[in-house]
């Protein structure tokens, strides 16, 4: 088949989900082509060596990956993100219709930020058939914004809903997402699960360095790490709480930063948490080691609806790395947890509930907890790997050009 990828990030940016589907699908004898933006993310920012321009275009054996040009803020603002969004919508319908006319199927990478060009291009491309691999529900960036970013909100769930309906198939990250994506508007019929991988080349067991060990481990305490955005989704307060309640019995490790990284800080200071510790954001390349010096991995989102049909990818990086998990998060993250044994589970928002998982977690035998990390793994190589998710998007893609043509 030929294939074309609507996504607006793309290697060499972290965005591996469309760069790995794009080089397996070409792998398999597609011919792929990408339509994306120029890279600049995290940061906002075109990268260094790279200029924007309208012809750009690399090639290699079946994959062909056509960047165009968007505007690029920088501030992070409301504002700022929905130019660079309209401004990718505008050069995608400039485009599109010549780069991708003549596909038998086109796959979009759904992130908010790519709805308005999804939607030009499934208009201009008219009886080319569409399937949308939804990450997120809600076009908010955060569960809570000002009132600007609340009309633009609006905006985008009115276009999500129009493009929801015109999708030939539509794969959702989540089980609890489909009765979401239904409820705004899409065909029940046309909407499977599809779970998202990680970047398997990097997160895969391995054995933990001495760096790793010198910077995650003292005392010989049980371990807990969360590594990620500090954000407000993730609630790690509720974190804090728990661990200050356990003095010397464990440490919290958060590796990261974001958002509200001085609020998490300030809690842990005011009630004298020293076995909370931060670590600064590190490459990707270095975070299976710090995985396998660690016990176990936290997994935490708090308790909002919007929420519950959401799987963190913290989630699959955890598991690929056979590392148990202590899962604080409602809906279908705590399903996983628990169907796959993988580790220790609570209600989220619940300090008290995560610092008994917490005192738990540290009673485990490491025999039984390298049992764990071996149930995570077989699950995730079994339901959320690479091989397993991009055979269900080809399948995906396969019937959606069939249908088109049986309808023409």
């Amino acid at each position: 088949m030929k294939i074309g990828i609507l996504s607006y990030h793309f290697p060499p940016e972290p965005a591996f989900i469309p760069g790995s589907l794009a080089e397996e699908l070409a792998a398999r004898g597609h011919e792929v082509r990408v339509l994306t933006g120029f890279p600049d993310y995290p940061g906002g920012h075109v990268y260094p060596g790279w200029r924007q321009r309208w012809r750009h275009q690399t090639h290699s054996e079946r994959l062909t990956v056509r960047r165009v040009p968007r505007y690029t803020g920088g501030d992070g603002s409301a504002r700022a993100r929905m130019a660079s969004w309209l401004s990718f919508a505008g050069s995608v319908a400039l485009t599109g219709r010549r780069y991708l006319g003549d596909v038998d199927a086109l796959y979009v990478f759904q992130l908010p930020a790519v709805t308005f060009a999804a939607a030009a291009l499934v208009r201009l491309l008219g009886r080319v058939p569409t399937v949308l691999h939804v990450q997120d529900v809600w076009p908010e960036d955060e569960p809570s914004q000002p009132d600007e970013g609340r009309r633009w909100s609006g905006r985008l769930g009115a276009t999500l809903r129009r493009i929801y309906q015109e999708a030939g198939g539509i794969a959702v990250t989540a089980p609890s997402m489909r009765d979401l994506v239904v409820a705004g508007g899409a065909d029940p019929d046309r909407v499977g699960v599809v779970l998202n991988w990680t970047d398997e080349r990097v997160f895969r067991p391995t054995e933990p360095s001495a760096a790793a060990r010198q910077l995650i481990r003292r005392d010989g305490r049980c371990v807990v790490m969360h590594a990620g955005t500090i954000g407000v989704r993730q609630g790690l307060e509720t974190a804090v709480r728990a661990a200050a309640a356990l003095g010397d019995r464990m440490d919290l490790v958060l590796v990261g930063s974001g958002a509200e990284e001085r609020r998490v800080r300030g809690l842990a200071a005011e009630l004298r948490a020293d076995n909370v510790r931060f670590v600064e954001r590190r490459s990707p390349l270095d975070m299976p080691a710090l995985y396998a010096a660690a016990d176990y991995q936290l997994v935490m989102l708090r308790d909002l609806p919007e929420l519950h049909g959401m799987v963190p990818g913290k989630l699959q990086a955890a598991l690929s790395c056979a590392s148990p998990v202590v899962a604080s998060a409602g809906g279908d993250t705590v399903a996983l947890v628990e169907r796959a044994r993988a580790g220790l589970s609570c209600p989220p928002e619940d300090w008290a509930a995560l610092a008994d998982r917490f005192w738990l977690a540290s009673t485990i035998p490491p025999t039984a907890r390298v049992d764990m990390g071996r149930r995570g793994r077989d699950a995730y190589l079994r339901e959320m790997s690479l091989r397993a998710g991009v055979d269900r998007i080809e399948q995906m893609l396969h019937d959606v050009s069939v249908s088109a043509r049986v309808r023409r």
